[in-house]
């Protein structure tokens, strides 16, 4: 079987608060990794969140 396109990462907060969203991306278009400015309810602010695998 062919290797699906769209994989689920983990876009992790690096306010360190612990609070991550699951996404998907095109692993083929995107083959760095994400990096999204996103709210953290935690932390109460924008910060950014950078891609970690789901374990």
């Amino acid at each position: 079987m062919a290797k699906a396109t769209t994989i689920k990462i983990r876009l992790v907060s690096t306010a360190d608060t612990g609070y991550f969203y699951v996404t998907k991306k095109n692993s083929r278009t995107m083959t760095e990794k994400m990096v999204k400015r996103k709210y953290d309810p935690v932390a109460k602010k924008h910060v950014e969140f950078k891609e970690a695998k789901i374990k």
